[in-house]
């Protein structure tokens, strides 16, 4: 999988797998939250355990806010893609 951050106040983002219903499915990544700089791109593997793979429908990526909240208003995303 590949992020590209376009935001330039976000620069982590936390990785997850969930189920057509929205459950956490556990996985294994080089990291479930990583710093991507704003204008670039982090390429990345997945890995689910061949039980959990038929169960695994989404894969997202969630903005990490962090920073002075008191002089502006701060916007979380949640990105995800559907499995094939």
């Amino acid at each position: 999988m590949a992020i590209f951050n376009k935001r330039s106040d976000v620069n982590y983002y936390e990785i997850g797998v969930f189920t057509s219903e929205w459950q956490p499915i556990p996985f294994v990544s080089s990291y479930k939250v990583m710093k991507i700089d704003y204008l670039t791109s982090v390429k990345f593997d997945v890995y689910i355990t061949e039980a959990n793979s038929l169960a695994a429908e989404y894969i997202c990526s969630i903005s990490k806010l962090q920073g002075d909240t008191y002089n502006k208003s701060m916007v979380a995303s949640k990105i995800c893609s559907r499995f094939k």
